[in-house]
């Protein structure tokens, strides 16, 4: 498992200053939903080497997300009474 250093460092990669061809396709990521929460954590980060930066398809993902206490599907659930 990566140490919070090692995060901040691929947190911290510029996009435009990446080789799309070392990015890891995320349809390639495959989640074996039989282990436990914290396995399948590890083994996603494993196989995407940068939760940050990668690629789907000739597409550069760039995933960014704010220091707080909210999840994301806190986020969806207020989204989706206000829709």
């Amino acid at each position: 498992m990566l140490n919070a250093d090692e995060l901040q460092q691929l947190r911290a990669m510029d996009p435009s200053s990446i080789d799309i061809d070392s990015l890891v396709d995320i349809r390639s990521v495959k989640i074996n939903t039989a282990l436990p929460k914290e396995e399948r954590i590890a083994d996603f980060i494993k196989q995407i080497k940068n939760p940050y930066l990668f690629k789907c398809g000739d597409l550069i993902i760039q995933s960014v997300f704010p220091d707080t206490e909210i999840t994301l599907t806190d986020r969806l659930k207020q989204y989706l009474k206000n829709v």
